[in-house]
Parts: structure tokens; C-alpha cells; sequence
């Protein structure tokens, strides 16, 4: 089962935001450049279990299933950003979700899950309490014989990635003292030369960061997405200092200490959390993490909206990229092995993966990547229609590697 994280206080939506700047010439040029840039519709299958959310509601079209993986094929008739939850009996824990569907979006989500007593419920434009939270039941499964190839295979594969992702954390934590310390300082060239590449451990493994409540937006919050009074902690806090825009003022030197503390406190969490005996991850949670990585990209990182003060967007992207390589490259074997449409999603996703990295590679500039101010329209363009391209096969990941 997916391991269970708190539901959220009004957890912040990460919205696409356009922005524009430098050669792109504007709002209309933008969005031009990225028409292509949407999630995938899913296709129709009868095994999937119809959901459809709008801005009042959302209904599920049965409340049972049998244990093991199940699909659900999410319809977004609002006018805004939803997400669909499944909740665990106390209905605070979340025990699967599939965040920023789309208005107009149709969707498939699959989540495997053990026997027992759940809830449905959606988050219209992401925050606040869940709504129509109804009961959801998963009866026993089919006994299936899984040979003990593949059970050994799929148990290597999640044994690698649970070492990738504490090896990432702590790199992290080191690097985010690191930084820490430099802004703390006021020795603010040293800080900016550090931010994209320290942040890079973070991007990797933003899936598995999001499992754990509200560490990610304490983490990661962009100022566009502050609550009427909310707090604003993290990265995105120390990036505005560090690059302040006209009109603002950096916060001071004698008053950075308590901001630098809670970067490095926060991260400290996520590495202690990672670290324990009772961390653990599932095959399913490692495939959706690689398309959550991608969805990430085509959500933030190619719109220019995530760093919206250094512009360090293609070092984001980078990091994202990588890390969902990394979740696909331990369960491309599994997928491999599922047939005949196993492998034409794996060589799918084997040229287009090459095929978006050789791109990024275009603008490497140093240890980093030129500043996403300096992309032209067409440039944007064609990172978002290959991102596209590789969106499609790795949608279908999930449900080839559990079935």
C-alpha cells in the first residue's frame, strides 16, 4: 500500500503561472509556444473505474474494487485545477492522489491497494479540505501466481530506488548547509552560485518528498501560491533575497539567521524521514513518481514560472528529468517483461528520453544551464512538444508494471 501521508491545511497548488521575460516576446507567444503543452487525455478502457470531479463535486462510479492495482480514469468538467484522493479510514491520511488535473482533463491513475476500508474525495484547485469524501471499499483480489523471478526483480527494483532516494537526501542535507550557511553570511555571490545545484538533490525526488504532509510546501513553496497569511519558508523565500526584483528589499543579514535555520531544519526532516526502519516504497509509487517528475516539468519548469527571481528553471528541469530516469531505469526491466505492449512502451520511452535529454543539453552553459530568460519562443516550443511526446508512453508505465 502507498504509504500514508497527513492531509493538508490548505496545501498550496502549484498553478500555471505564465511567465514571461527576456526574448519571449509575451503572454500571447507564450501560450502559443505551449498549446501542446497539456496533460494526456487517457484512453478508454471497461477496466477503469470512472471518476468525474467539476467544481461543485466529484463521484466515483462504484465504491468497491477488488485488491491490487486499480485504474481510474479522472474526467476534470470544472473550470479549475482538481485532484482526487484516496483516503485512509481515519480520513486524514492520504493513501494515493492524482494532483493537478486540469480543467477539460480526462486521466488514468493507477494505484495499487491492499484490502480494506477507504475514502474517495477531491480538492478543487488543490486546498483546503477534501470534499464529498464517500466510503470506498477494495474487497479481497484474484490470487495471482507471481513468479518468483519477477517478485525478486520487483523487490531488487524498489530496494535500489529506496537507496537512490537516501542517498539524494543526503546529499541535500549537505549541500542545504552548505547554502545555508553562505546566505546566512550575506555572502550572497557564493549562495546564488550554490542555489541550482543544491536544490538539484530536492528535484530528484519530489514525489517522495510530497509524501510527507506539509515538508514540501515549507520546502518548496513558490510565492505565488501564498495563502492569505501563510508563512513563507524555503527555497523560493531565500531565492527573492538573492535575486530581488525591482522594488523589493532583501531581507538583511541580522535577520537571515531564523530563515536559513528552517531551510536547513525543514531538510533535516525529510533526511531523518527517509532514513527510518519504517520508510518504505512501493513499485507503483516509483513508476507514478517518474511521471509525477515529468507532469512537474510540464507544470512549472518549461513555463518559466518555478523560478521566477534566478531563472533557473532548465537546472530544475534537468534534476527533474534525471530523477524520473532514475524511477524508470529500476522498473524498466519489469515493464519489459509485460509482453508485447511492455516493450513498446519501454522503447517508447528509451528514444524519447534520449531524445529530450540531448535538447536540454543544447543549453548547458558551465556546471548549470543558461537562464530561461535567454530561450527564444521556438526553443520553448520544442522542449514542450518533446516533453509531450515523452509523456505519452510514460503515462501508461504504471499500469504495465503492476499488472
Amino acid at each position: 500500500m502507498p504509504r500514508a501521508r497527513p492531509v493538508l491545511q490548505n496545501r498550496p497548488v502549484r498553478r500555471r503561472l505564465v511567465a514571461v521575460a527576456g526574448s519571449i516576446a509575451g503572454t500571447a507567444a507564450l501560450a502559443a509556444a505551449l498549446s501542446g503543452c497539456v496533460p494526456n487525455q487517457a484512453s478508454a478502457t471497461d477496466e477503469a473505474i470512472a471518476v468525474t470531479l467539476d467544481d461543485a463535486k466529484c463521484s466515483v462510479s462504484t465504491d468497491t474494487a477488488k485488491a491490487g492495482p486499480i485504474t481510474f480514469q479522472v474526467t476534470n468538467k470544472g473550470q479549475d485545477v482538481n485532484e482526487f484522493e484516496l483516503l485512509a479510514t481515519d480520513k486524514l491520511r492520504i493513501v494515493g492522489e492524482k494532483e493537478n488535473i486540469g480543467p477539460g482533463t480526462t486521466v488514468n491513475y493507477v494505484v495499487q491497494l491492499a484490502e480494506g476500508d477507504y475514502f474517495s474525495a477531491c480538492r478543487k484547485g488543490m486546498v483546503g479540505q477534501p470534499t464529498n469524501v464517500a466510503k470506498f471499499t477494495v474487497t479481497p483480489g484474484d490470487t495471482k501466481e507471481v513468479p518468483e523471478s519477477e517478485s525478486k526483480q520487483v523487490a531488487q527494483a524498489v530496494a535500489n530506488y529506496t537507496g537512490y532516494v537516501r542517498d539524494q537526501a543526503g546529499a541535500l542535507l549537505t549541500a542545504t548547509k552548505t547554502f545555508a550557511a553562505a546566505y546566512s553570511s550575506g555572502d550572497d555571490a557564493a549562495a546564488r552560485s550554490q542555489y541550482a545545484s543544491a536544490r538539484s538533490f530536492y528535484e530528484r525526488i519530489e514525489p517522495t518528498a510530497e509524501q510527507f504532509g506539509d515538508l514540501d510546501p515549507a520546502l518548496d513553496l513558490r510565492e505565488a501560491d501564498l495563502e492569505q497569511g501563510q508563512e513563507w519558508t524555503g527555497w523560493h523565500r531565500i531565492e527573492k533575497d538573492l535575486w530581488p526584483p525591482a522594488g523589493y528589499t532583501a531581507t538583511g543579514v541580522a535577520a537571515r539567521g531564523p530563515i536559513a535555520d528552517k531551510l536547513v531544519a525543514d531538510t533535516q526532516k525529510l533526511y531523518d524521514l527517509v532514513r527510518a526502519k519504517d520508510f518504505s516504497l512501493t513499485i507503483d509509487q516509483i513508476s507514478n513518481g517518474a511521471i509525477g517528475l515529468m507532469e512537474e516539468v510540464a507544470g512549472s519548469k518549461i513555463t518559466g514560472e518555478e523560478e521566477a527571481f534566478s531563472h533557473t528553471d532548465l537546472d530544475d528541469f534537468q534534476a527533474n528529468l534525471e530523477g524520473a530516469q532514475v524511477a524508470y531505469g529500476v522498473v524498466r526491466d519489469i515493464a519489459e517483461n509485460k509482453g508485447s505492449a511492455g516493450k513498446s512502451v519501454v522503447t517508447k520511452l528509451d528514444s524519447e528520453f534520449k531524445t529530450i535529454a540531448a535538447t536540454l543539453a543544447i543549453y548547458k552553459s558551465g556546471t548549470g544551464f543558461v537562464p530561461y530568460t535567454e530561450l527564444t519562443t521556438e526553443q520553448v516550443k520544442e522542449l514542450s512538444d518533446q516533453v509531450n511526446a515523452l509523456s505519452e508512453p510514460l503515462s501508461q508505465l504504471t499500469s504495465i508494471v503492476v499488472k
